[in-house]
């Protein structure tokens, strides 16, 4: 569908749809709020307690589920940034779209909507045949959206809703057009509503707690789902909500429970480790081809799913203990990935199972290439850079920022003969008292990986000298990545760190009593034996990621943030 009307009838309706999305009614002053000129937000079926942006892989995901997986969804996505020692979870509950980013969505969408109204594909979401093709059908377009928006929206469209996206239909059709082109205008708005690129959660009245709030059965099937399956609630899910099932804790907890067992459980667990480890870095890392010649984008490709598929075989497919997952010897190599790790793999083979011998030291999470090449340098290992995440990412330990005026020379000079390796280069480099105490949090815990060059190939030296892998964490001494590993899966602040994790990523926020709600799910996590199943089902059906304990949106917010913690080149 093309011509000027279209263009201009497209952008002024759809302005006129993204402004009555969500409706903000007057509210007189009270002297509780003597600030207030607005109610809070609502959607149309009740106050908004949170919106959060659909994530790339929640959008294509959605799509996929609902209008099948051979829809083609081709565009660039504006990023969601992440907030500092946070998750992309949270700042997805902060994250705007600009202009250009809507245009790219609007793009998208009506290349969605093409090929769903395409003449061999339309008949599968019709339930009925216009009377004239080339003129508007307003009961033929109601009956066809009111089901895809119900999809779109997770939950059901309202009368004012299908009306204005039927009036949409209706004028699409009419100048010279037809009834599939207006069909593909008013889906297309459906997919750049706020309702569809938003997951909106609605709450209703706590009737267990007069004059609370908690998120309704619509708003509970999203959370469920976007949490267990990184994407949109299917129809069970949905006649759940419809039925009011999700605000009913047996219910609720008997559904959680069947969507655990499912192995769609695996996009979940993908999702929130790829959050939680900060795998939009791999997006931007680059090696030098001098330094690392066998560096290539098939190596770079390879990294970031091959610590998916050790995180997947640990605790989904064996369901095994999280404290496992940094001492485990098994996982996955492909003929990408063979010379790196010195192991032989036909390219018939793709993916196969590999286990590393007892007296590597190669083990666990932190053993995997991938891990040791996003937190090194474009040409060296960074001890500091490794030590950092481990603490932040693992370990929910921020780190500070070094001071702008840090000189980095000595711990640069990687061809220094007199400080051969990276030990020696950060004492010298230590010996600025203001140096020594960020190194002494993060330096502890990177230098024994120092066996691992900055693509995670191994190595027993560095500049011919000896590399010296001691390490200490929480007053115990370790050598090398496997101590490491050891140390980590012994400590409580590990299982703390994942426990809290999981809360952050469901509800998009940091609980309001962090320190007891980290503590209170370490402990079932631990009753659970840490099993990952057990502790996404015990955020999945806790009160408290329900209860909606700050006031309502009184307007989409729009949150000034910064760049995420680790940065190329402006730390050792």
């Amino acid at each position: 569908m093309s011509g000027p009307f279209c263009h201009r009838a497209r952008w002024a309706l759809l302005a006129g749809l993204l402004l009555s999305a969500c409706t903000v009614e007057k509210a007189p002053q009270t002297a509780a709020t003597p600030d207030a000129s607005f109610a809070p937000l609502k959607t149309p079926l009740g106050q908004v307690a949170g919106m959060r942006r659909l994530t790339e892989a929640q959008y294509r995901n959605s799509i996929a589920d609902i209008f099948g997986p051979d829809i083609k969804v081709a565009g660039r996505f504006e990023p969601i940034v992440r907030p500092v020692h946070e998750l992309i979870a949270t700042g997805a509950s902060a994250s705007t779209i600009s202009p250009a980013g809507l245009e790219q969505f609007d793009a998208m969408a009506r290349n969605i909507a093409a090929q769903v109204f395409a003449p061999d594909r339309r008949a599968q979401f019709m339930p009925c045949a216009p009377r004239d093709a080339a003129a508007p059908d307003a009961d033929c377009a109601a009956r066809t959206l009111m089901p895809i928006g119900r999809y779109l929206f997770r939950r059901p469209m309202t009368q004012e809703e299908i009306g204005a996206f039927v009036m949409m239909a209706g004028k699409g059709a009419g100048d010279g057009q037809g009834f599939y082109d207006g069909m593909q205008l008013a889906m297309a708005a459906m997919l750049v509503s706020p309702q569809f690129l938003y997951i909106i959660e609605s709450a209703e009245p706590d009737p267990a707690a007069p004059g609370s709030l908690r998120l309704d059965n619509h708003a509970r099937a999203a959370r469920l789902s976007y949490l267990l399956w990184n994407t949109t609630p299917n129809e069970a899910l949905l006649r759940a909500a419809d039925e009011g099932k999700l605000t009913d804790p047996a219910q609720l907890a008997a559904i959680a429970q069947k969507m655990v067992r499912s192995p769609r459980l695996e996009d979940g667990v993908r999702a929130f480790f790829a959050d939680m480890l900060l795998f939009e870095k791999f997006d931007e890392m680059a090696k030098d081809q001098i330094v690392y010649p066998r560096f290539n984008p098939d190596v770079a490709s390879a990294l970031s799913e091959q610590m998916l598929r050790m995180i997947v075989d640990q605790l989904v497919t064996r369901q095994g203990d999280y404290r496992d997952l940094f001492t485990t010897r098994r996982t996955f190599i492909n003929r990408a990935l063979g010379p790196l790790y010195q192991a032989k793999v036909s390219s018939m083979q793709g993916w196969v199972p590999y286990e590393f011998g007892e007296g590597d030291d190669r083990a666990g999470l932190l053993g995997q290439a991938g891990f040791l090449a996003l937190y090194s340098h474009s040409g060296r290992s960074s001890p500091t850079l490794r030590g950092r995440a481990i603490r932040e990412l693992l370990l929910c330990q921020p780190v500070p920022n070094p001071p702008g005026n840090v000189n980095f020379t000595a711990v640069q000079d990687v061809g220094n003969k007199a400080m051969p390796t990276a030990r020696i280069r950060l004492n010298a480099h230590n010996s600025d008292p203001v140096c020594a105490a960020c190194h002494k949090i993060t330096d502890p815990l990177g230098l024994p990986l120092e066996r691992f060059d900055g693509i995670g190939a191994f190595r027993r030296t560095e500049n011919a000298a000896p590399i010296d892998t001691a390490g200490v964490f929480e007053g115990t001494a370790f050598q090398g990545n496997v101590g490491l590993g050891q140390a980590l899966a012994a400590s409580k602040s590990t299982t703390e760190c994942v426990a809290g994790r999981a809360f952050q990523y469901a509800t998009g926020r940091m609980p309001e009593d962090e320190e007891a709600t980290a503590m209170a799910l370490e402990q079932g996590f631990a009753a659970d034996g840490y099993r990952i199943q057990a502790l996404f089902l015990r955020v999945a059906t806790m009160a408290d990621a329900y209860r909606v304990s700050t006031p309502p949106l009184a307007k989409p917010q729009v949150a000034m943030m910064t760049s995420p913690h680790i940065r190329e080149g402006d730390r050792p």
